[in-house]
Order: structure tokens, then sequence, then C-alpha cells
């Protein structure tokens, strides 16, 4: 599988392996956690993708148990988290009204249960995981890279910021923000002409994409010539609409990084069949057509 080079030590498999809904499985056994990972790690997949908040502040625990169960899948992984959101739930349920803490303290306090929960020493890749309007971008900076100097972190990003709100934080901090995990899908694609992926690919940011099948709504009966155009392209490749849908998003020049998050194991085993999806820009403009309801002008 093709790997996307955000940095001269770190680099991700072009397709993630989402967590989001790990503590939503009925089976959380480090056993079940571990298959999954294993069938990723089989495709070629090794990036996975958690939040703090993920699960309810659940799911890192949860795939901490699978590394403590099998520790030598830690050096086969690059982890990717989250921090920054505070909802009234678990360790936080004395909240009173979910918001985003991008405080310094906030901030060393989620890494450092991020690395216990997650029984790592390191974490690959940590992201702010939304813009905070109450963010002061000299503290948050500065204590990106004391995390960065203290070897907590290895490479920061963001999620969900606009340019501006990419710009003003990397203003205060000498490492570079190294990708922005927006959502893009074909029900998302905005991204395309809203200048987000050009602000990216002209600094040689590699995106993520979230929510890459829109949630699975790409897959509604309102959906329906759309999904009829995915299933034709992919016959010809013997793969699903699924992976038409990501190879569509892998198509584009700012290497995009789909995070595919599923917690069927068979699903899992296919998530690496849009690697062998070659759209044509014809296909690329056909299936653009389709979401939108319009050509081009």
């Amino acid at each position: 599988m093709q790997r996307a080079i955000l940095a001269p030590d770190l680099s991700l498999s072009r397709i993630v392996y989402g967590m989001w809904r790990l503590g939503d499985d009925e089976n959380t056994s480090p056993e079940h956690v571990q298959a999954k990972i294993e069938l990723c790690l089989e495709q070629g997949i090794t990036s996975f993708d958690q939040a703090d908040i993920y699960g309810g502040y659940t799911a890192e625990a949860i795939l901490g148990e699978a590394v403590r169960a099998a520790p030598h899948l830690r050096d086969k992984m690059e982890i990717v988290t989250k921090c920054g959101i505070v909802a009234p739930v678990g360790r936080h349920s004395g909240a009173r009204v979910k918001h985003y803490d991008t405080s310094a303290a906030h901030i060393t306090a989620s890494v450092d249960q991020s690395l216990t929960d997650m029984a790592i020493e390191r974490i690959d890749l940590l992201l702010i995981h939304r813009p905070d309007p109450l963010m002061n971008h000299t503290e948050t900076g500065a204590a990106l890279d004391g995390l960065i100097a203290s070897g907590k972190v290895r490479h920061v990003g963001v999620s969900n910021f606009r340019p501006h709100d990419f710009t003003l934080l990397q203003t205060a901090m000498r490492a570079p923000l190294v990708t922005n995990q927006i959502e893009i899908s074909l029900l998302e694609t905005s991204a395309f002409t809203n200048g987000d992926l050009a602000f990216l690919q002209e600094r040689a940011v590699v995106p993520m994409a979230w929510s890459p099948l829109g949630g699975g709504a790409l897959f509604k009966k309102r959906n329906k010539k759309l999904l009829k155009l995915m299933t034709r392209i992919g016959a010809q490749y013997e793969v699903d609409a699924a992976a038409v849908a990501v190879a569509w998003l892998l198509a584009h020049p700012a290497w995009i990084a789909p995070v595919m998050g599923t917690n069927s194991l068979s699903r899992i085993a296919t998530l690496s069949d849009a690697c062998k999806v070659t759209l044509s820009r014809q296909d690329w403009f056909e299936l653009y057509t389709e979401a939108t309801g319009a050509e081009v002008p």
C-alpha cells in the first residue's frame, strides 16, 4: 500500500483505520481488537485513528488493553489521537456543558491520560480536535511544541480547522502542523471548492478525511443513481461501491488519507480494495457530477 509522507520521520498508510466506534462493538475484548488490528496490518494499513472522546472516553483504553495483551503490535502501528473536546460524559461527566479546551493544562493532561489508556510511550500524531473560539494560540502552540520536545508526541496537527485557524496556530509554533483531518466524501465535497484542500496542497500538508463514506449515508436510497454508478465502476475491478468511493478520494493529488471506521471483520478485510481501483479523469468527474447533482460550469 502507498504511504503518505507527513514528515521525514512519519508516514501514514494511505488508508487509515478509524477507531471511533471501537467501543460500540458487542465484543471489545483484547483478542477481538487484536484481530481487527492484524487484519489491517495484513493489508498494509498501519495507521490507526483515535481520539480521547471516542466511546465516551473509553475507546483509547479498549485499544490499550489490546496493546498490553499483544505488545509486539505497537512497533507496527502509527497511532493518531485527538484532544480538546470536553463532553459531560465519562471522566468529564461533571462538566455543565460540552465545550472545547485548548489550554496548555488540558492538552497536557489529555496526552498523559491517552498515553496511559493506550499503553504507549509516545503518540505518533496528536491533533487538536476542533477549532476553539477561545484558543490562545500562543499558549496552545507552546504546549504542542513542549509535548514534542518532551518526547510524548512525535508530530502534531489539527482536525476540522479552516485555513485561517490553521495559520493562526502555526504562527505560534516552532514545529509544523503536519495534517488537517477534515470531512471529505462524495456527499461532502465542499473542501474541493472552498479552499480547504488547495490550502493544504499548496503547503504539501497531507489531508486526512473523516467520514469518507458519509457515515453510511452514501448508500441510502436517496443516492440511488450515485450508488448505481459506483457499483458499475466497481464491477470493472471486482470491488464494491464503497471501494470506489474511497478510490475517488485517493485519486486526488493532495494525497488524501481516508479514515475508515467499521467494526465488521469482513469489512475490515476489504478496506484495501480501494487501492485496486484506478479512476480516469472522466470517471472522477462523472462521480463528482452525480454527487453534486450538476455538471461542472
